[in-house]
């Protein structure tokens, strides 16, 4: 992990390029150095061999000069041979063990030249030494300095010196320069870390800010230290963060705006991707695509293909690169569906598609056409049952006093079914006026279900069907309850009116956070398609014979609806055929509201 750091990159490009040039140095200061004290022994030599020859020449006694010269030897640390006419005449390796072998000075091509008594010989090797039988090699320097031939024949002074001495200065000279690139090492490391540490130290803040940036932190900032180039990247990086911070700001802003345009809006609209899948919808949408589940069938899916209608569109709108509309029937409800392409630079990217409910228009169209003739037939029955046995009784057809009083009854029950048709006329034009008056208490749910459903488990019993009520836990809302109660039993009354032997009707309640949610569910015969989305108008009936008898007067759900709407609830109706329907509403807790 270091290696991949900056940090580490340029310590160890620093590090290394000091040790390439520090070693190329140590080289040639060692070889400078080497040859240095090389050059200085040998110096050293010449100069004391010339005195020697010098000393030697001056002396007329030979004893003396010896003496004088081995004095000067011991003082030095020098070996000296003294060769005349081809003979040792004198050496400082007499009290040695072993001697230079004297052939060496005759033999040796360099050394044999210093008795022409024309020039000082010098030369480095290994030799070979004699003595007590022995014979053994060592690295030794030589310089031989010629005596004066007019006097000396053949006559030369020859020093010589191990070169163990000179290899012990170069190897502390070594020392001292491997000890000083040492140090150079340690030094360069120190110095390329801190250097580098410095240099990277605002990257590594950078770093961490974007990181912070990434996270959605758009005010954090990079403090600016220095002006270099790293400075003026610290200042671009600020000015990124602030411009970053705008643009985002700008696009939550257009994006709270266009969802609160789609939440607003009475039409449905469902973005698609490239794939026909779903992947944006607003609640008119969410309405349609449930009704669509619920009618297939299926659970909630929004992966799941769209209906075959807006799928075939979509598949268009792909093909020909242009906007299509089509109408859709979904539970009743008449869908008009207008889809348009969405495109990126080169390629459509997929499809945004309003759905418009054109049920409302069609249904107002429907019930101005037969309002009049709704009133009217309800009435025509019982005014017609009133005028025909009053007329019985004028007339006096009947005879005896028991069909006078069945006749007085039918009369009496068509004119409090005619009551009842004013009374819910009038609830119904006070209600759509907005003149409902609510007599809010708290009530305990469970209870008050139980008690509604216990009135009709004698009707229940009398054809042959099971009655029964659910609800998870109990709960408390506020709400008319002889509003409500109305509200359950025209529920119940239907569900149990329209369900054949044998059949099931259950209230299924849920309590939520926000509100109470009551499900009146049958497997009674259903209401048709075609007709759900009028089953709260005005007269609906789902036996559309108006005949006398225990038939409704088309009004309950009407009213129904405009309750639970004035508690500021909703009231919905799933069904299909033969088999069954549920109708639920949901009212909404005080504190909701």
């Amino acid at each position: 992990m270091f290696w991949r750091s900056v940090v580490g990159k340029l310590w160890f490009t620093i590090l290394l390029l000091v040790s390439a040039v520090l070693s190329i140095l140590m080289v040639l200061l060692l070889q400078s150095f080497e040859r240095f004290h090389v050059n200085e022994a040998e110096s050293q030599l010449v100069n004391h061999a010339t005195m020697i020859a010098a000393m030697y020449e001056g002396y007329e006694n030979e004893n003396d000069a010896f003496y004088t010269i081995q004095q000067y030897g011991e003082a030095f640390d020098t070996h000296i041979i003294m060769l005349i006419e081809g003979e040792k005449a004198w050496s400082t390796d007499e009290a040695e063990d072993h001697q230079v072998a004297l052939d060496t000075f005759f033999t040796d091509e360099t050394l044999s030249q210093v008795f022409s008594g024309e020039k000082v010989v010098m030369t480095e090797g290994d030799f070979l030494f004699i003595g007590d039988g022995e014979e053994f090699h060592s690295e030794i320097m030589i310089v031989g300095v010629p005596l004066s031939p007019e006097r000396f024949e053949d006559g030369a002074v020859f020093l010589y010196q191990s070169l163990s001495a000179i290899e012990a200065a170069s190897n502390e000279t070594r020392q001292i320069i491997y000890f000083s690139a040492g140090i150079a090492i340690v030094l360069t490391t120190i110095f390329a870390f801190f250097l580098s540490s410095r240099i990277t130290a605002p990257l590594r803040k950078m770093r961490q800010v974007a990181l912070e940036v990434a996270q959605g932190k758009f005010n954090t900032k990079i403090p600016i230290l220095t002006h270099d180039e790293i400075g003026q990247l610290a200042i671009a990086f600020n000015r990124m963060g602030r411009e970053l911070n705008n643009n985002i700001h700008a696009l939550n802003q257009e994006k709270e705006q266009l969802s609160r345009i789609l939440g607003s809006m009475a039409d449905g609209v469902i973005t698609l991707n490239k794939k026909g899948r779903v992947v944006l919808t607003n609640p008119p949408a969410d309405r349609f695509i449930q009704s669509w589940y619920y009618e297939q069938g299926m659970k909630q899916d929004l992966h799941v293909q769209l209906p075959v209608a807006l799928q075939t569109l979509f598949e268009k709108v792909v093909l020909l690169e242009k906007e299509q509309v089509t109408e859709v029937e979904i539970q009743g409800r008449s869908w008009t569906v207008l889809m348009t392409p969405l495109y990126d630079p080169n390629e459509i990217r997929g499809a945004v598609a309003v759905f418009r409910d054109m049920t409302e228009e069609r249904r107002h169209d429907k019930l101005r056409k037969d309002f009049i003739a709704n009133v009217s037939h309800e009435l025509r029955t019982p005014i017609s049952m009133l005028q025909g046995y009053s007329e019985a009784i004028i007339d006096d057809i009947v005879g005896s006093d028991e069909e006078k009083k069945e006749i007085a009854k039918i009369i009496y029950d068509e004119s409090l079914r005619m009551g009842r048709l004013v009374n819910e006329l009038l609830d119904i034009a006070r209600m759509e006026a907005g003149h409902v008056e609510l007599n809010l208490e708290q009530i305990e749910v469970q209870s008050f279900a139980e008690r509604i459903v216990r009135k009709f488990h004698g009707l229940a019993r009398e054809q042959g069907i099971e009655l029964t009520m659910e609800m998870s836990k109990e709960a408390h809302l506020d709400c008319d309850p002889d509003r409500i109660e109305q509200v359950l039993t025209n529920l119940l009354h239907n569900a149990v009116r329209h369900t054949s032997e044998k059949g099931h009707v259950k209230l299924q309640i849920y309590d939520y956070e926000e509100g109470c949610k009551f499900d009146v569910i049958d497997t009674g015969s259903g209401i048709p398609e075609q007709d759900l989305p009028y089953v709260f108008e005005r007269f609906y009936k789902a036996d559309k014979a108006r005949t006398r008898g225990r038939a409704g007067t088309g009004l309950g759900l009407a009213i129904a609806k405009n309750i639970v709407e004035a508690h500021e609830g909703t009231i919905s109706v799933h069904s299909k055929m033969n088999e069954g329907t549920t109708f639920s509403f949901f009212i909404p807790k005080k504190g909701n509201k």
